[in-house]
């Protein structure tokens, strides 16, 4: 997904992973009733044998007719065969990147089905199969590889070859610069904690900042929450929210592969430069 937090997100505050606001409907799990003997008890779903595709994914679909590239981010859980989520598409005029996307589907071994909730007539869905532990000349291990096809309204007719990938969680110790349109740099330690996805498929971000150089700000503490405000992370899209002695920053990034946060952020009701960039790495901690 392209940052759509970045769209909503600057213009109130902004700091440092696909096309639907409000009227999501949260997707339901499958039945997790036990198993019973008599006629009309309920019974959960069979166990999947498949890989473990529980997490926050994201997927790039690249279109094979005249569609633009698409990114579709947000949350999967199975439960035994069955699959559920709710997602977040960008890259098209066709969908409105905030609106929340259902997911219903299946997994039958390494091969996993999607359909999303229809928006304005439009039915996106997801076929193709994940792959091993091991790696190959072609794809990753515990990547989703398949094809995707819209049918009705205005996306319709789109289809082409789509990837997908579990996000690593963010909960962790990170270490970064943010660094003004003139050069000024301060240096930003945070420790994450990630919660579980919400129903419109975020993950809430906590924990605690401090600043190690520079000389703008001398506290920081970081705000929890979900879109729109707070801190969270859905697909790669990474927002992060910091009250500091001198300002709010909101840091607006992408999770990239290997562990680095980049992006860029703005800066209210503080006497420092109001923007710049910012990244952040696990291995600078």
């Amino acid at each position: 997904m392209k940052r759509w937090a970045n769209r909503l997100g600057l213009s109130a505050l902004v700091l440092l992973c696909g096309c639907g606001g409000g009227g999501y409907q949260a997707a339901t799990r499958g039945a997790t009733g036990g198993a019973t003997g008599g006629s009309g008890g309920a019974s959960s779903p069979p166990p999947s044998s498949g890989p473990n595709v529980e997490g926050n994914w994201q997927f790039t679909m690249t279109s094979t007719v005249s569609g633009p590239p698409l990114t579709m981010g947000g949350s999967i859980r199975p439960s035994g065969s069955s699959v559920s989520g709710a997602v977040h598409i960008d890259g098209s005029k066709c969908f409105d990147p905030p609106s929340t996307l259902g997911l219903t589907g299946t997994l039958t071994g390494s091969n996993l089905s999607l359909t999303a909730t229809s928006v304005d007539g439009q039915v996106i869905t997801l076929s193709g199969s994940i792959s091993d532990n091991t790696f190959t000349a072609t794809h990753l291990p515990g990547e989703f590889i398949g094809t995707y096809a819209i049918n009705g309204g205005c996306a319709g007719g789109d289809k082409g070859n789509v990837t997908g990938v579990i996000v690593p969680s963010l909960a962790g110790n990170w270490a970064g610069d943010l660094t003004s349109e003139t050069g000024d740099t301060n240096r930003l330690t945070v420790t994450l904690a990630q919660g579980a996805a919400n129903s419109e498929g975020i993950f809430g971000l906590s924990g605690t900042a401090f600043f190690e150089v520079g000389t703008c700000f001398k506290s920081a503490k970081i705000r929890p929450g979900t879109f729109p405000s707070g801190s969270y992370t859905v697909g790669r899209d990474v927002s992060l929210e910091i009250e500091t002695d001198n300002g709010v920053i909101v840091f607006v990034g992408t999770s990239g592969h290997g562990g680095l946060i980049r992006g860029n952020y703005t800066l209210a009701g503080s006497s420092c430069e109001p923007a710049g960039t910012a990244y952040l790495s696990p291995w600078e901690y």
